[in-house]
């Protein structure tokens, strides 16, 4: 499918976000852009909204819909440097999309609350992952987790984008976001049934953008 056909099913199976097509595609575009120029996205939530994230990094990391061989080169590297495993890994190994997903990392982030403030877990993470050019999606579904706003901040001060995604309301993570999905709901379980159709239409479109032959 191209990008026109995903919003449009998007639309048709979730009606109540026919209004955020515009920035869904804006959003899209945006990661897409940041790939293309060597950059990565870090993605942050508490709760299920740390679900989320780590659902958004793994279908970028690797094959979400679509075929993604290795380089031939890269193929032909892994062969010569082993002729036991290279096979295997040329042909099993499939192309990543760069996501990190800053609620997976149970030691650095209890360390960051025990020796400095439990709000820092993903700004500090940030600090140390991030550069201009890359992309940091905050996942708030009201949209005033501090932990969140500050990783927003932080993402702001180092010349990175930062897309947000949260209810309708937007809360105090709208005035640091270059993007704002909000989605029309205001109920945390409604925010977030809204959320998953629109990670899944994000990332299909920046998946056929780059790997366009779907799996057969």
């Amino acid at each position: 499918m191209d990008k026109e056909d995903i919003l449009k099913l998007l639309a048709e199976r979730h009606p109540l976000l026919s209004d955020n097509l515009k920035t869904i595609e804006d959003a899209a575009s945006a990661i897409i852009d940041s790939y293309r120029h060597g950059g990565k996205l870090l993605i942050c939530g508490n709760g299920g909204s740390s679900s989320d994230s780590e659902h958004f990094a793994a279908e970028l990391m690797k094959s979400f819909e679509n075929n993604r061989p290795i380089e031939t080169k890269l193929s032909k590297k892994l062969k010569e440097i082993s002729s036991v495993h290279g096979e295997c890994l040329s042909r099993c190994l499939e192309s990543g999309l760069p996501a990190i997903s800053l609620s997976s990392h149970t030691s650095l982030t209890t360390a960051i609350c025990n020796d400095s403030e439990a709000d820092l877990i993903f700004a500090q993470q940030v600090i140390g992952y991030g550069k201009a050019g890359d992309i940091l999606i905050a996942i708030s579904t009201s949209g005033n987790s501090q932990n969140v706003t500050d990783a927003c901040i932080t993402a702001r001060a180092l010349e990175m984008k930062v897309l947000g995604l949260t209810g309708a309301d937007g809360g105090e993570m709208r005035a640091f976001c270059d993007i704002l999905i909000n989605v029309p709901e205001t109920e945390t379980a409604n925010i977030q049934e809204l959320h998953l159709p629109v990670i899944h239409a994000i990332c299909r479109i920046v998946e056929n953008h780059f790997f366009p032959h779907p799996k057969k």
